[in-house]
């Protein structure tokens, strides 16, 4: 909608905003502030083309002529997930200021929160994020704090659940003390860069759980009987069945946290004692997507650069759900988003927003399968195809068709090391000559975690630790090992974050041969590593030597 207004008004044209997407395409930035930046339009007067085109005003926010009892109107949470903030109020009518006039739901959602009609007004996105602060700070109180007022809430009410109808559950979820418990569990989670939140009922407990760096780490117990308004409000937020607690049901929950877009993923399941509910944490955020930040080495990121540059081919990506699979291809194709190329990707679900990529998400409950997505690409005249994952023959076989007609596919696989997925094709029942003619490279890949640089020490490592990794100690020529003692700072793990380890197999001639003979895996592994493809194994260790990881987790995530 902005391309459009700033060439029908004659604010600028075709040409000069080609360049501004390729710019914002290139360094990570918003469209917006590269059209800043170029000195095409100013800021507000952009916002007033806005607010002119959507029939509103745009308005300057002066906080301190806010009334306090308007502020009340909303929670935090609401001001946060929708990016407003509210400035006068009558009996029929709310008007707010939001960061994001052009979001279809806006209207809908606030005016079935507030049961009264809304208007939305156009304000600086910084203006309205830094009232939201003042206004509706993130701290909520202590943890510890929220629970006691939950707790004579509880004792207030009866306090038994376990036959509520809809109703008594709807109201337990917005319950004040229960809204600020789920935010707090939700902002620990995105500031200890967790990928999935897990809340599980047992006989006796509640347990809340976060995976962060691949592991799970259980926060102080909650009371029991948080359970079940805890995920009645988990379902509110997502938009699920409240009252269905018999069925699996799956969900969605986007809002904001410090100002990045997250999006949930929310699945439940009922069990023995309640439902389990578990959030997958996609940070929607894409600044760091690059080839240059996943750990490779220089020499690799050079190669895999070459081969995805070509015209056409299949690429792809293998290894274990979560070991970063999507994030690669994504790093992959923001370098090959221009604008002389078009993009289409196929995703379940679609992970990272990238403007300039068409973008389809697959749904199979409706028919909308990758192979389907596929084929339907193919009459979209694409130059780069990307698919989430290839599932079955007839997605490999369409894979093959895009390939052979002069389009590159990226795409993922499951299996253990690079050399297999030529097999794992092959026993999905393609011709061995098709994968030959058409295959130009596999990434296999692991995430593993990286040890604490606030406690990590040096230490030799014995002959049996050696032995385990395949090395001698002449190898390794006097170098030390290293591993994390356990500090606050990464909560006694002696890990923080994680690094990528990788195995890249080029499709060359021999490999090529090699294929059309139906030569086992590990023969095609052998050449491969004679060519000079470095190993899983042998780039674990390469990052053991530097002091990046442990052996520990090499042992754990790679076979020799």
């Amino acid at each position: 909608m902005i391309w459009h207004l700033l060439v029908s008004r004659d604010k600028a044209t075709d040409q000069q905003l080609e360049e501004v997407l390729d710019e914002s395409i290139r360094n990570g930035q918003t469209f917006q502030k590269i059209l800043y930046n170029y000195d095409i339009i100013s800021e507000d007067a952009l916002l007033q083309m806005i607010a002119e085109e959507l029939g509103t005003e745009f308005v300057e926010l002066h906080t301190g002529e806010i009334p306090e009892e308007v502020i009340e109107l909303i929670t935090p949470d609401i001001a946060r997930t929708y990016g407003v903030v509210p400035v006068r109020s009558t009996e029929e009518l709310v008007t707010v200021v939001a960061e994001n006039p052009f979001d279809p739901r806006l209207v809908d959602e606030l005016h079935f929160v507030l049961n009264k009609e809304c208007q939305v007004l156009v304000g600086r996105p910084k203006d309205v994020q830094d009232a939201i602060d003042l206004f509706y700070p993130e701290k909520g109180g202590s943890m510890a704090e929220v629970i006691d007022e939950i707790a004579q809430l509880h004792e207030a009410s009866g306090g038994n659940l376990e036959d509520a109808d809809e109703k008594e559950l709807e109201r337990a979820a917005n319950d004040a003390p229960i809204v600020r418990f789920v935010n707090i569990i939700l902002q620990q989670a995105i500031k200890d860069k967790a990928s999935d939140i897990h809340f599980e009922p047992f006989a006796d407990e509640f347990r809340i759980r976060y995976r962060i760096d691949g592991a799970l780490y259980e926060m102080a117990p909650p009371p029991k009987h948080l359970a079940i308004p805890v995920i009645s409000r988990i379902k509110v937020m997502s938009g699920l069945n409240i009252a269905e607690r018999r069925l699996p049901q799956d969900g969605r929950i986007e809002l904001r946290i410090s100002r990045k877009p997250i999006d949930l993923r929310v699945s439940s399941l009922p069990t023995r004692y309640g439902e389990s509910v578990v959030l997958r944490v996609l940070d929607r955020s894409v600044v760091n997507l690059s080839l240059d930040n996943l750990g490779m080495t220089p020499d690799m990121c050079k190669q895999i650069r070459n081969l995805i540059a070509r015209p056409n081919g299949i690429f792809l990506v293998t290894g274990p759900t979560g070991s970063g699979k999507t994030t690669t291809l994504y790093s992959g194709l923001k370098e090959l988003n221009t604008l002389e190329d078009k993009l289409l990707t196929a995703e379940d679900p679609v992970e990272y927003d990238i403007e300039g990529i068409m973008q389809l998400p697959v749904k199979e409950q409706l028919g909308m399968t990758f192979a389907r997505a596929l084929r339907a690409f193919l009459r979209q005249d694409p130059d780069r195809i990307m698919v989430g994952e290839i599932r079955d023959v007839e997605t490999a076989g369409i894979a093959i068709q895009a390939s052979l007609t002069g389009h590159l596919v990226l795409s993922t696989l499951h299996t253990n090391d690079a050399p297999g997925a030529v097999t794992r094709l092959i026993d999905m029942g393609l011709e061995p000559f098709l994968i030959s003619s058409t295959l130009i490279g596999v990434l296999a890949q692991r995430l593993v975690r990286r040890c604490c640089n606030n406690c990590k020490k040096a230490y030799i490592p014995d002959d049996k630790e050696l032995r385990l990794l395949g090395i001698t100690r002449d190898q390794i020529q006097g170098r030390q090992f290293y591993r994390g003692s356990g500090c606050e700072l990464c909560n006694g793990s002696g890990y923080k974050g994680r690094v990528g380890i990788f195995e890249l197999l080029t499709v060359s001639p021999s490999i090529q041969t090699m294929i059309n003979k139906r030569v086992p895996t590990q023969d095609i592994k052998r050449k491969a590593v004679e060519e000079g493809m470095i190993t899983l194994r042998a780039d674990g260790i390469n990052q053991i030597l530097q002091g990046i990881t442990t052996a520990a987790e090499i042992l754990q995530y790679t076979i020799i």
